[in-house]
């Protein structure tokens, strides 16, 4: 059975911190407030350095760790809510600077469970046949589309970027997955909103662009403790899992407190959760491959462990996936 195993993981984060006392410094919130409702103590956040260079930064460690070659990259998928251009896509600059003149390359745009599906369509690509290796990035400069005067949301947001290299294996790799979506709910959390204003129409000034994260966090909480739980049952269920079985499960970082009730749930300790949006908030699509990253940095995983990685996002979206490391 051909299987997409992770080879390599690495990320980016930009080197100036911003503390919750920083933030209370330009916003009505403290280091309590913010602690207690989030979990979040500081955040990384761009100094002018754009998601292109953090993510082109994680391909170059990449290729570094696994001593391939640019050249023999067959795919990179690259998951962002904030590239640089409309077009090119971030992918395709990556593809430039690591010199993978073989490979394709696209961006995929799911939110925080962008990783998710940017992990899941490299692993169907290889599945296939089609390709024998690929290089999967969620990367983020989220400070430039927060409101920096709404506390509701500019205390949540980092700035960063974390990957996997993967390639085509007959041991261990992906082993199931679940991903869906609920476009119904399409409206409970978005941003880069843009009318259609041209010289052919007269568009209201009531119907503006609407560029920052705009977010109902009720809403987005309800629909992650609702459907994250759902998501890894099914999974354990599918691979015929037990959640005993499990190492770790590498969360979404975007709420302490909706881990917390996804644990209880599902009756797994939070000790089996690993989360570092103390230090770095909630990157979206950065998020999950940033903690897998530092996991396995500290040399806390071993070949044969089994993790279950679950994001959720704006569409609002979802993504769980069992790995045999």
């Amino acid at each position: 059975m051909i299987r997409t195993r992770v080879i390599a993981t690495a990320a980016k984060a930009p080197e100036q911190v911003i503390t919750n006392e920083d933030l209370s410094k330009i916003v009505d919130t403290s280091d309590e407030w913010i602690s207690q409702r989030t979990g979040i103590k500081e955040r990384h956040i761009s100094a002018g350095e754009n998601t292109s260079a953090l993510v082109i930064d994680v391909a170059k460690q990449l290729l570094e760790k696994t001593e391939v070659p640019g050249e023999s990259i067959d795919l990179i998928v690259v998951a962002s809510v904030t590239p640089d251009y409309g077009t090119p896509s971030l992918a395709c600059m990556v593809q430039k600077e690591i010199g993978a003149k073989n490979a394709v390359a696209f961006d995929v745009v799911a939110a925080c469970s962008g990783f998710m599906f940017a992990l899941s369509t490299a692993d169907k690509y290889i599945k296939s046949g089609m390709f024998e290796n690929a290089i999967v990035i969620g990367g983020e400069t989220l400070s430039k589309i927060v409101d920096w005067t709404d506390r509701a949301t500019c205390v949540l947001f980092g700035d960063g970027a974390g990957g996997a290299y993967v390639e085509k294996s007959q041991e261990a790799g992906v082993v199931h997955e679940n991903l869906g979506s609920a476009g119904e709910l399409y409206d409970i959390l978005t941003e880069g909103y843009t009318n259609c204003s041209n010289a052919f129409n007269d568009i209201p000034a009531e119907i503006d662009s609407k560029w920052y994260v705009n977010m109902n966090g009720r809403e987005v909480f309800k629909f992650a403790t609702k459907n994250v739980v759902r998501s890894m049952k099914r999974v354990m269920e599918e691979a015929q899992v037990d959640r005993d079985e499990i190492k770790y499960i590498v969360p979404h970082q975007a709420n302490v407190r909706i881990v917390e009730v996804v644990s209880k749930k599902l009756g797994i300790p939070m000790e089996k959760f690993y989360m570092n949006m103390e230090r770095y908030g909630n990157t979206s699509s950065a998020s999950i491959p940033m903690a897998l990253n530092e996991l396995n940095e500290r040399g806390l995983l071993e070949r044969g462990d089994k993790i279950m990685l679950s994001g959720f996002g704006g569409g609002m979206t979802w993504g769980t996936m069992l790995i045999e490391w």
